[in-house]
């Protein structure tokens, strides 16, 4: 599953719209997202980490980095 994916399903989940995680990220990042901003990062996949991480804390999954070197 891809990360586009994957957040509207935790979307759906939270009964949220990509409007209103749009308007949460930009209240407490201070930077302005929108719907069609976050859609287009999908979209183009550069959606940074630091986005990655503010989107799990809104929508309260964790961002897991695993080593495959073994």
């Amino acid at each position: 599953m891809d990360i586009k994916r994957f957040v509207k399903l935790q979307l759906a989940m939270k009964q949220m719209t990509m409007t209103l995680l749009a308007k949460k990220m930009t209240e407490l990042s201070g930077k302005n997202y929108t719907r069609d901003s976050l859609n287009g990062k999908f979209y183009r996949e550069t959606l940074s980490v630091k986005e990655m991480e503010l989107i799990a804390k809104i929508l309260d999954f964790t961002v897991e980095y695993k080593s495959k070197i073994r």
